[in-house]
């Protein structure tokens, strides 16, 4: 399957799609899993510590010879720790987010690493380009997890942000089948990130109790919120009513952080307390109806692409 950009060349991968780094979800089970499947896997090191990267790494690489990559949070605490981790491990795919891409860009490049950063604005984006990037992740409003505070919705991002730069852009956000797929190409999308369906298969290190609330999801049932702090898409839960309730009494920046408190991520999506865990998740949640293996998923997803570019009739008028 070739793009107009070619992401499958850039990473070295059958089809154009991305396994999102989602934290307590992206392990080295579902990372070389969506590689060996054809796609691009991710460790989401953001819920790591610098000896647990390193190993979840190493069972990638014994478990693929594929490519994959690594996504790194700018903000981690240990960012220097992790980096030296990649260069020492000989990673050669990094996905950087959650800060400027200029502070890092040029000495992973130095080190013989593709880069790409993921924004929500075009703002970033320009700058991402001016970094030297090899590609950007465009994540609309959709997403799940951590957000732009623009409220930008996929549809509206994708075309402003190919349109203002010329690396390749990688659609995220309210993607999971074909025909989202598709639209996201229609877009001008070089290939695209699927993160709430991935978390919800088989091979996602995410507790079952998460898996099944994210089954269980309707239209309406994540929100936007904590924008004050850092704007993550959550599921409804105890823990959400208790920080809307926060708003409604007028809590200031200090107690939110308070009330959100360490840890309360890894307690509701790898620990299973959906009651007072942080269950993070994109809209189409909505959508997501079984557990299946990641290589179901890249195949139903690129069946289903495949159909939509074959039947060119819905562009008749």
């Amino acid at each position: 399957m070739q793009t107009r950009l070619s992401i499958t060349e850039l990473f070295g991968i059958e089809f154009p799609i991305v396994q999102g780094g989602m934290i307590w979800c992206s392990g080295w089970e579902l990372a070389s899993a969506v590689s060996n499947a054809g796609g691009l896997g991710l460790i989401g090191s953001g819920s790591m510590y610098p000896e647990v990267l390193r190993d979840q790494i190493r069972k990638c690489k014994q478990a693929t010879d594929k490519s994959f990559g690594v996504n790194v949070p700018l903000l981690y605490p240990d960012i220097e720790q992790h980096l030296e981790i990649l260069v020492e491990e000989g990673v050669k795919i990094v996905f950087t987010s959650a800060g400027n891409p200029a502070k890092y860009t040029g000495w992973l490049k130095d080190r013989g690493m593709t880069v790409v950063h993921v924004v929500a604005n075009t703002k970033f984006a320009k700058k991402c380009e001016d970094a030297g990037v090899d590609a950007i992740v465009a994540e609309g409003f959709e997403a799940g997890g951590h957000n732009g505070r623009e409220e930008t919705t996929t549809m509206c991002l994708i075309p402003l942000i190919v349109d203002c730069v010329s690396v390749p852009v990688i659609a995220a956000g309210g993607i999971g089948c074909g025909r989202t797929m598709a639209a996201a190409m229609c877009l001008g999308a070089s290939g695209v990130q699927v993160g709430s369906r991935f978390a919800a298969s088989l091979e996602s290190s995410a507790h079952a109790h998460f898996k099944e609330q994210i089954l269980a999801a309707v239209e309406g049932s994540t929100e936007l919120t904590l924008k004050e702090i850092t704007p993550v898409r959550l599921l409804k839960n105890p823990f959400y009513a208790a920080v809307i309730a926060a708003y409604e009494r007028g809590a200031d920046v200090e107690e939110l952080k308070l009330l959100l408190g360490r840890g309360r991520a890894k307690r509701g999506m790898f620990e299973g307390d959906i009651v007072e865990g942080e269950l993070e998740i994109g809209q189409i949640s909505a959508r997501i109806d079984r557990i299946e293996s990641a290589s179901d998923i890249i195949k139903d997803m690129v069946l289903g692409y495949r159909a939509i570019a074959e039947n060119r009739s819905f562009f008749d008028f």
